[in-house]
């Protein structure tokens, strides 16, 4: 995935450590060999080459991630897009590395290619078609769904009180040895003087998309152009890192307005971080803040 993992954990007095390490390990092995767009033989990859009108059989995590993709992307107008890879790597942010920005006619022709609409999903037989010339990106939302996988194997360990990160992404289970939750600070981009905000992540997750860190690297898949909305960072919490990692996608790509007015009708606890150094809260999040 091109990041690092961490994982803090409360470990009962003689628990196998080094072995729920080892899994995952593998764990996260298994989903970079499935999900992956800069490993050129992973499952999606091999997807994004397949012949126009080939169907592949998904494993249940890549058919966990495309569904719950699928759902945000029309839940969100498009704004989160698991098919845009074309585009991604068109402006530079895919695995063939920075290149010039493109011209009208390079960015039309990859919209044409693009798009979640193209795609059709067997959610019973678990069978992805591939429309002819699609690619997949599933960054948005595969490491929030990494996060929620290493949570859930460190229960299976009976390690049921960590705190996991996967580039950011966070959750939180159970508590820390002083009975504490796992308080994280949101980030706030550099310069920018905004009050604290802890969030206590008691069976929640948290993840954040932006431009401070590595530039304007999203996409509006709705223009194929990296957005001019304002916002410089967007934060969702949720019960799984999952949807908090689609969601702020989406959010960061919608700006202001449009990304409050939907978190208010989904009810989602999201901050939106604006130039200038304001930043908006919605309803959910607000109420979270007043417990």
């Amino acid at each position: 995935m091109g990041t690092r993992w961490r994982v803090l954990v409360a470990a009962p007095r003689g628990s196998d450590v080094a072995g729920a390490e080892r899994a995952i390990v593998t764990r996260l092995a298994g989903l970079v060999a499935e999900m992956s767009h800069w490993d050129d033989g992973s499952l999606l990859s091999r997807f994004n080459r397949a012949p126009p009108g080939e169907w592949i059989a998904l494993p249940p995590d890549f058919a966990t991630v495309i569904a719950r993709a699928l759902t945000i992307a029309e839940a969100s107008g498009g704004a989160f897009d698991p098919a845009i890879g074309r585009l991604v790597d068109l402006w530079g942010f895919g695995p063939p590395g920075p290149r010039a920005p493109p011209d009208e006619a390079a960015i039309a022709a990859a919209r044409a290619g693009s798009g979640w609409r193209r795609l059709a999903w067997e959610g019973a037989t678990r069978r992805l078609r591939q429309p002819g010339g699609l690619a997949l990106d599933l960054s948005g939302i595969a490491k929030g769904y990494a996060v929620d996988a290493v949570a859930d194997l460190l229960g299976a360990h009976g390690l049921r009180h960590a705190l996991v990160e996967i580039g950011g992404e966070l959750a939180g289970r159970g508590i820390r040895p002083d009975g504490e939750p796992w308080w994280v600070d949101l980030e706030n981009p550099p310069g920018m003087a905004l009050p604290p905000l802890r969030i206590a992540l008691h069976g929640l997750a948290v993840a954040t998309s932006g431009s401070y860190v590595r530039g304007d690297h999203n996409i509006d898949p709705r223009t194929g152009r990296p957005p001019a909305n304002g916002v410089i960072a967007a934060s969702v919490i949720a019960e799984a890192a999952i949807d908090a990692d689609a969601w702020a996608s989406a959010f960061a790509v919608l700006g202001e307005a449009a990304a409050l007015a939907l978190a208010e009708r989904h009810g989602i606890a999201a901050r939106v971080v604006l130039d200038g150094g304001a930043e908006r809260l919605s309803p959910a999040l607000l109420a979270m803040l007043e417990d």
